[in-house]
Formats: structure tokens, sequence, C-alpha cells
């Protein structure tokens, strides 16, 4: 039988709720243990797909095509495990299947109401982690508690701990300790104050998780335990890591939480291995090769979550490579008001990633072509793809007013034109080319040698693609395709033969990158970063 564990924040956001999870996940893991994830996010779109980064930070998609929250990236990098559609729901989500049911007469006239019948989804939505290969569900509530949108969630893991029983399932409230710097000591009424909220509604945790950016004494950890009803035993410091994230699960396994949840669901407590996960930690605290500098060009640069995944994959392959991945953030549209040579002075790589709308777009053209005139490592990613082949099209192939007509609906070379299966497409929520599909991969290309294989899966996100209609003289120029569709109708992948190290990809490869393992474009990438490195020594 399935268990279940439900874990909810407190006092302040943005605490990292989603890598306390994916921390346990990866220890549960170690331990034999089958894990499941998911998060119930509270807000009112369906899904994050059209909301702006800046508001949500990027939006990360599964195998199976769901566009979901950020949270479930660090979910699958830390316990190596795939999410799905079923991994994320949001208010929206769940209200969209109600009303949908009430207007199909699946209620049989009844009045709807929050309470049984929004509840009774969301319960629906927890029970459809049950698999006969899942001993462990792992459910993160978004939000924070005492938020007025949080409360149906909340009600509904009351209920479903009630129904399912003590053994069966358990509560980890993620709270903070604030650290008052006049006073010169660690408060836990903020703490206090956040577990009475969810007592008032009828939950109690089994753990408490307390953030904080200095070491509790054991006074505080008595004062939590007494005051919130918690075990002392069951009152975990999550201290503010120095290096890494990759640091939170060998500071919790120190403290025992995963034996703490094993006894609190009655499992038998299995012999731990985190041997590999100790030897990828100590290649990001004492690289071999030193740092490396990367230019990440974007146009939403300003907030370090909406490129997480590429943020993280890099560092995978610094890990890969023994060496530490320094990002420089660049603002795509400062391209058009500095001098190139100062805002890439120093660096060994470039990455334009994906986007959409024309803001910025000018400015990743003009980081293609800094990086393949200067013979500098470059890597496009879906938009970094399609900005790439309009930037060869116009400076090698003579097309001036080469364009995506995403940009320019009216350019005589559409470069770039809307996927054929989209022109009838109106509607913009979960309606682009997503999730996981083929490619086949030219023999004889960096594409070919970074993957080791003939063919790959992965995940995209987009409307627009290479137009075929201009492969053969962009080829007869230079442009080499590397990675179709199984049919050869989309192209998936370009490189430039006579260049160090120039990739570009229509889909998103950070998303299948993990710090044992690091994504195979990424890890060739950087490794000609740090060769370029060193040859500009």
């Amino acid at each position: 039988m399935t268990k279940h564990i439900f874990i909810t924040g407190g006092v302040v956001s943005s605490l990292g709720k989603g890598i306390t999870a994916a921390s346990i996940a990866m220890l549960l893991k170690s331990r034999g243990y089958r894990v499941a994830m998911q998060k119930l996010d509270p807000y009112l779109n369906v899904d994050p797909g059209t909301m702006s980064p800046y508001q949500h930070g990027e939006v990360y998609v599964t195998d199976d095509g769901a566009e979901t929250d950020l949270d479930l990236g660090h979910y699958e990098r830390f316990a190596g495990i795939t999410c799905s559609k079923a991994s994320n729901y949001t208010t929206g989500r769940i209200y969209s299947s109600v009303i949908h049911r009430e207007r199909e007469g699946g209620y049989l006239g009844g009045t709807v109401q929050v309470i049984p019948h929004i509840t009774n989804e969301i319960k629906a939505a927890i029970a459809s982690m049950h698999a006969d290969d899942v001993d462990i569900a792992i459910t993160e509530i978004g939000g924070t508690a005492g938020d007025i949108e949080s409360l149906p969630f909340l009600e509904a893991i009351r209920q479903f701990y009630h129904e399912f029983g003590e053994n069966n399932s358990l509560f980890i409230h993620l709270t903070l300790v604030p650290f008052i710097k006049a006073a010169g000591e660690l408060k836990t009424k903020p703490s206090q104050q956040s577990v009475g909220i969810l007592r008032g509604i009828g939950i109690v945790p089994d753990i408490l998780v307390c953030r904080c950016e200095i070491p509790m004494q054991e006074d505080h950890k008595q004062k939590l335990a007494l005051f919130c009803n918690v075990k002392r035993e069951n009152v975990i410091e999550e201290l503010d890591v120095k290096n890494s994230i990759y640091e939170v699960p060998l500071d919790l396994s120190r403290q025992g939480v995963d034996t703490c949840i094993l006894r609190l669901l009655n499992l038998p407590e299995r012999e731990s291995n985190l041997t590999e996960w100790k030897k990828m930690l100590e290649t990001v605290l004492h690289p071999r090769n030193g740092n490396v500098e990367i230019a990440v060009v974007g146009k939403y640069i300003a907030l370090r979550d909406a490129y997480k995944s590429i943020y993280e994959a890099l560092s995978h392959a610094g890990i890969a490579n023994s060496v530490k991945v320094s990002f420089r953030p660049v603002e795509a549209e400062e391209l058009d008001k500095r001098p190139h040579d100062e805002l890439f002075e120093g660096i060994s790589g470039i990455l334009v990633p994906g986007g959409f709308g024309d803001r910025g777009v000018p400015g990743k053209i003009k980081a293609v072509r800094y990086a393949r005139e200067h013979g500098i490592p470059f890597f496009g990613i879906c938009l970094g793809m399609q900005c790439a082949v309009i930037e060869f099209a116009r400076d090698v192939c003579g097309m001036e007013n080469a364009n995506s007509t995403e940009f320019d609906p009216h350019t005589s070379h559409p470069v770039i034109d809307l996927m054929e299966s989209q022109k009838t497409i109106t509607a913009k929520g979960g309606t682009m080319r997503l999730g996981a599909y083929p490619c086949v991969l030219k023999a004889g290309t960096k594409a070919a040698e970074a993957y080791k294989a003939g063919e790959i899966q992965e995940r995209h996100r987009h409307r627009y693609e290479f137009n075929t209609e201009f492969q053969e003289e962009l080829e007869k120029a230079g442009l080499t395709i590397s990675g179709t569709s199984p049919n050869g109708k989309l192209v998936e992948m370009v490189e430039l033969k006579d260049h160090p190290w120039f990739v570009a990809c229509q889909f998103h490869p950070e998303f299948k990158s993990t710090p044992l393992k690091a994504h195979p474009l990424f890890s060739g990438f950087v490794r000609a970063a740090l060769e370029y490195r060193d040859r500009a020594k």
C-alpha cells in the first residue's frame, strides 16, 4: 500500500519546500523505497504555462507534456524520478474538473460546494499517486499556512490523513526560525504561530523542519517541541547551505529525518546508500579544474528562477568536468547598448536559452553572431536555436531580412515558421508542442558524439520550428542539420562544422539533467568552454 507524506510551509514564502521535499525523496530512495512526488498549487491558473516567468519562474515540462511548477525540476533532479501530469495540480485545474462535471450533470442536480466536492477532487488527485510500484508518495502543498487560497488543500489533506490512518500518512511542516540581528538571537515565536494556524484547522505536524541562517541551540528545539506539540527528536534543523543546494539531503540525513519518517510510517529502516551523492558533492566543493565562466543571454535575467533548469544543468556539467561553472547573466537588450567585447570579456562560452515574444531577440541574435565570429563555444536552446538559424541566414547566406514569422509575419525569408499543426490553434494554454519526442542524430556530428547514440528522446515546448523550405540553401552555406524527427520533416538540431563547439537544439535538454548524470549536450558544451579557457590563457 502506498503511504503518504504531506509537506506544508509557514511564516514566509520561498522557504524551499520543493528542495526539502526533493531531499527527503532522495533519502528515502537511497534506502530502497520507491517514491513518487506531487505538488498542489493554490493559484487559479490551470497550469503555469501562460504565466510570465517574472510571476512564476520557469515552466517545467514533463515527458508526458505537462507544463508544471519549477519544483518538479527539483523532484526529478534530486530523486531521479519521472514526474507526470499527475504530479502537479492547481486550484484552476481542480475547479475546472469539478465545473466540467457539474455542466455534464455529474452531480445529479446537487448543490456543488467547496466541501465536499472540491476537497474530494483534491483527495482524488492525491490518491492518483497510488500504484503498485510506489511505496511512498510525497505531496507538497504550495503557498503558506494562513493563505486563504490554501485552505481547501489543507482541509483535503486533513481529511485524507483522517481517512488513511496515522501510520499510513504524516505531516511535515517547513517553517522559519528567523535570526534577529539587533537582538543577536533566533526567534521561535513565528514558527509556533504557524503551527498554531495548522492546529486550528486540525493538522498537527509530525515533523518540524526549521529553516535558519545560524545553528539552533538545544533550548530552541526544546521550546518548539513543547509549544508545537512535536516530539523533540522530530524537530529538524535546516541550516542555510554555504555552497550548494545538493548539501541539503546530507544535512537532513545527518539529523535522521528519513529514519523519523520511516518510524512514523511503520516502515523498516533499510540501509542507506549515499556513496554516489557524497562523491558528487565532493566534486562540487573541490573541482580539479578551477572555474569557467559562461554567459547566459536572456530576457528574464533579473529573475534567476526564470532559467532555473538551465543554471542547474550547467552546474551538473561542471560536476561532470570537475570544474566550477560561474554564470554571467547578460540581459539581451544590453547588446543594443553596450560594446559586445565589454559584455563578453573573459567568458568561455555563450548560451542563449528559450523564450517567447520579440523583446530581446535582436540582442540574442547579436550574441549568436559574436560567438560564431569569435570561435567561442555556443549553445542555443529552443528560441536560442531559432536565433542561431536567423543569424546564419542573415549574416552568412545574405538573407538580410530573414526572421521568424513570430516576429515578422511578412518577412521574405521565413527561416523559422509556425508549425503546420499549430496553424489552426487559437487557445494558448497547453496547446504547444509539449513533452518528449524522438530525434534521430546524424552520424559524425557533435550531437551524435555527445549523446553516443543514434536516436534520443527530448522534451519540447514551442510553436515555431525550422522552415525546411530553406534547409538546402542553409546547408550549402555550411549549416549542419545534426538532428531531425524520425520522418525527417522537423529539424531538431543544427551545428557548425568549422567551429570549436556551435550546437543548437529546438528541445529543452536542461529538463533531463541531474547532478549524478549531467546532460550530454551541457557536458559537451562546458568541456568545450573549458578547452577554450585553457587556449586563451
